[in-house]
């Protein structure tokens, strides 16, 4: 197949790349052309800027992972604007070439994130069916990561009349290098990691090696379509995955991070921490795909035996 990949050289397109290759033609969509080719080898194309496209006639399939990455920094103005205009620029770009292409690519696969559906406790539990509606009722609506990603979400939708749309909601990724895993390990290393506020939010993780394989899953199985959960089937609270992260590093896990505290220190960024959902993944496994990782130690066991 011939695909263009947006987000190519970030943590997860880094991985997509790698197992594409060399069966299929890649077209890389990259600001940093020497980073590409040596991160990810000299035989892949790349595209410097969509403008240089007037349609997407020369590709089978589209897979749009660009963002700025949600968790660098603090949110301020100028910053949620990066985040937001990094993906919603790109995404809207591409549904706009898909209108344009007299054969446009079978598949558009665009990314998104769980953050779309806010707050709520494991009393609630969410699947890729749970009615957004809500938030145009309450301050929910506020909430940063939910605006970024329904936008985010609109945008690839428009692409549905002339193409199949994917949209994969991903929760936290576990992998080491890169990611919010990579920011989380030092201070478990250290002997200060601990449960963050109450503990009792909800983490939503997926194995790396999965979320590789829901993309393909998706690009290869032509019935699919429209919203997937991108997360393990057994979501777990802070409490259980800081034990967890601290069994495996075998460091203690005896001091908690009050609420308070990281809202000095993160600002509005700290929502990502002290709030979280427990989602499932019911379309997925609905159509057929079959998790590697389910249990979250057996996910810890993995990356740290395996690195």
């Amino acid at each position: 197949m011939k695909i263009l990949i947006t987000g190519g050289t970030g943590f997860i397109g880094r991985q997509l790349v790698k197992a594409l290759s060399p069966a299929n033609e890649l077209t890389l969509l990259t600001r940093s052309a020497g980073k590409a080719h040596l991160e990810l080898g000299q035989q892949h194309k790349l595209l410097g800027n969509l403008s240089a496209l007037n349609s997407l006639d020369a590709f089978d399939a589209v897979i749009n992972l660009a963002g700025e990455p949600i968790a660098d920094k603090r949110w301020s103005l100028a910053h949620k604007q990066v985040i937001c205009y990094s993906r919603w620029d790109i995404t809207a770009r591409l549904s706009q070439l898909f209108k344009a292409s007299k054969n446009p690519p079978s598949v558009f696969i665009s990314g998104s994130a769980i953050g779309i559906y806010g707050n709520h406790d494991s009393q609630t539990p969410l699947d890729e069916h749970f009615n957004l509606a809500h938030f145009h009722d309450t301050d929910d609506k506020e909430k940063f990561p939910h605006s970024v990603c329904s936008r985010w979400e609109e945008l690839a939708l428009e692409a549905e009349p002339y193409t199949r749309v994917c949209i994969i909601r991903i929760g936290l990724v576990l992998g080491l290098n890169g990611g919010a895993m990579k920011k989380m390990l030092l201070p478990f290393k250290l002997g200060v990691g601990g449960i963050v506020g109450s503990g009792e939010q909800g983490m939503s993780w997926v194995h790396q090696q999965d979320l590789i394989q829901i993309i393909l899953f998706l690009l290869e199985n032509t019935q699919c379509q429209g919203i997937y959960n991108a997360t393990a089937p057994h979501p777990v609270s802070n409490k259980k995955f800081t034990q967890s992260l601290g069994k495996v590093l075998n460091r203690p896990t005896l001091l908690p991070i009050p609420a308070s505290v990281l809202s000095i220190a993160l600002g509005e960024l700290s929502e990502l921490l002290l709030e979280g959902q427990y989602v499932y993944p019911k379309r997925l496994q609905a159509a057929g795909y079959q998790f590697k990782f389910t249990d979250l130690d057996n996910a810890f066991n993995e990356l740290f035996n395996r690195d």
